[in-house]
């Protein structure tokens, strides 16, 4: 049973399901004829946030504004901010807000202040990685180390990676990056092992194991093919110089034969797809970037983190994004959204967001729609494959996101617009496509060809908003990232209103425990020829074909049908 009353149950949602028929009599080419409508809807705070082309109304908005105060939303942010321990089902605070947080700021977890605790591991990243830069640290043969690989997987990768490709074609960045590369191996499958490593010389290359507990599976068997591929090259001693550990668990880093000195700390009140300003992130970007530049990224998390905590709601960017997202999924049944940003370094953010989404706080089946299936491409790309079925299809959400003066810019005498106006004009221009659509008179009246016409008929009236940045820098890039970025923020208020713990991953747990029964059975096949057993027809019969085809014999077990 359910420890509360289920937010479906109060007299806020349902009035907001009634509310859905009178949304559904206004397209949007007609609410955005309501210049007084668009302009409440706008909000300028480091970054323009434009949500009039949402299916909503003022009153829509008043409504979810009172559903986020039946579900105590403002109380649960607090809770969070306090140190409760609001990952119920692991009995841990939830307190990736102290990652990014002032030196004198004050949080608390257990009792203990936390700050304190992250800033002596940034000072230790910012001596080591500043030793590693200037050459003081060096590898076993005294070679610098200028070349970088971070093992991790899920949160230790996607974070990282978004923000090192966001990063790549920043001015001030790049500039410290000179020389260097930063390279992620996430996937077990050798073939990620090959691409990571292709071009490396171990002497100059620093691996950095990311992995809280030092036991994941794919990471750590990544972690121990780079520590053959150094040894058998340089040496079993020269481990000590070239591999360093994120960890919380010093007793295996040291096993593993790294110096437990070079092991950097993180909390269990940090998720994984919470982490990248923990040192998961922190340390290989600041390896590659210098911490400068690392901080300055801290520093655009930390104004949301400020602006999110301390703006009502009405102009709380964050809040605002997950309430039209909780409108779109649970009350107008849109369960997919598209991220659609227009800057190619930004190509990272979709699978990066999609990290976050989870099962009901109380463990049982919620009865009505949660979740949200993003994905996206970066603009103009996406126009090239997926937008028809956006246009033309499903009713998909988009949310548009845009940077006002590019990293990279680029001017053609004699072009009517430089490259990011051409860029730009798209960006503008597509969001009025999915709201206005075209009718069979606009195209009756332009002449087109009867038989064309239902082909190039489009109902409008699909939802999106659009995200303004003024550019793309570390600080900018913290802004719109990880934990309190505007969409990750966004999607956790939600998920507190629907009653979802976005900070376990119980689901993935289950994957890792059959596929620890796979393992045993793929190694006691091969080296004992011992009957595949305990797995179903279906699993066993290809469990079978793959221990054939690997190995050229088949194993001494169940005779199978040929199909």
């Amino acid at each position: 049973m359910a420890s509360c009353p289920l937010i479906c149950d109060t007299e806020s949602w349902k009035n907001l399901k009634t509310h859905v028929e009178d949304i559904k009599k206004n397209h949007l080419r007609d609410l955005l004829k309501d210049e007084e409508r668009c302009k409440s809807m706008i909000r300028t705070r480091w970054i323009v946030l434009d949500y009039s082309r949402q299916q909503v109304q003022k009153e829509t908005m008043e409504q979810l504004f009172k559903l986020a105060e039946v579900a105590q939303l403002k109380e649960k942010i607090n809770k969070m901010y306090s140190g409760e321990k609001i990952n119920s089902t692991e009995n841990r605070s939830v307190l990736h807000v102290a990652l990014r947080a002032p030196r004198d700021a004050v949080i608390y977890s257990n009792g203990n202040n936390v700050v304190p605790d992250v800033w002596n591991v940034l000072d230790k990243i910012k001596s080591f990685t500043e030793s590693v830069r200037n050459g003081s640290w060096v590898g076993a043969t005294g070679k610098a180390l200028q070349d970088v690989v971070s093992v991790g997987i899920g949160g230790s990768f996607l974070g990282p990676l978004f923000v090192h490709t966001a990063l790549q074609t920043d001015g001030e960045a790049s500039e410290s990056a000179k020389g260097r590369q930063l390279r992620f191996l996430a996937n077990v499958d050798p073939i990620d092992v090959a691409r990571s490593t292709a071009g490396l010389n171990p002497e100059t290359t620093l691996v950095v194991v990311v992995s809280k507990t030092f036991t994941t599976a794919e990471t750590m068997l990544n972690a121990r093919t780079l520590r053959e591929w150094i040894s058998s090259a340089l040496g079993p001693q020269s481990v000590a110089k070239h591999m360093v550990a994120v960890s919380t668990n010093i007793e295996l880093v040291e096993k593993f034969g790294i110096d437990p000195n070079n092991a950097f700390a993180f909390w269990d009140w940090v998720g994984g797809r919470y982490s990248v300003c923990s040192a998961v992130g922190v340390l290989p970007l600041s390896l590659q970037y210098g911490f400068s530049v690392v901080e300055k990224f801290l520093n655009g998390a930390s104004t949301i983190d400020d602006h999110f905590y301390s703006t009502p709601f009405e102009k709380n960017i964050p809040v605002l994004l997950g309430l039209l997202s909780l409108w779109n999924v649970s009350f107008l049944g849109y369960p997919a959204r598209a991220i659609l940003p227009y800057c190619q370094a930004l190509e990272k953010f979709a699978p990066h967001i999609q990290q976050v989404l989870w099962v009901s706080i109380d463990g049982i089946p919620l009865p009505y729609e949660t979740g949200e299936i993003d994905f996206g491409e970066p603009g103009t790309n996406g126009q090239h494959s997926f937008y028809q079925l956006i246009h033309q299809g499903r009713i998909i959400p988009c949310d548009f996101i845009g940077i006002m003066k590019s990293q990279q810019p680029v001017y053609l005498k004699g072009e009517l617009v430089n490259n990011h106006d051409e860029l730009m004009s798209n960006f503008f221009a597509q969001p009025d496509a999915l709201a206005f659509g075209k009718t069979p008179e606009q195209l009756t009246n332009e002449k087109v060809p009867h038989h064309l016409v239902s082909h190039k008929t489009f109902s409008g009236n699909r939802p999106s908003l659009s995200i303004l940045l003024p550019t793309l820098t570390a600080y900018n890039i913290g802004q719109v990232s990880e934990g309190l970025g505007i969409f990750i923020l966004g999607t956790t208020y939600f998920l507190f209103i629907w009653g979802i713990n976005s900070f376990d991953q119980w689901g993935v747990e289950l994957g890792k425990s059959l596929a620890s029964q796979v393992r045993k059975q793929l190694h006691s096949s091969r080296t004992a020829g011992e009957p595949i057993k305990g797995f179903n027809y279906s699993t066993s019969t290809l469990l079978q074909r793959y221990l054939e085809a690997e190995s050229g014999i088949s194993s001494a077990s169940t005779v199978l049908p040929s199909t």
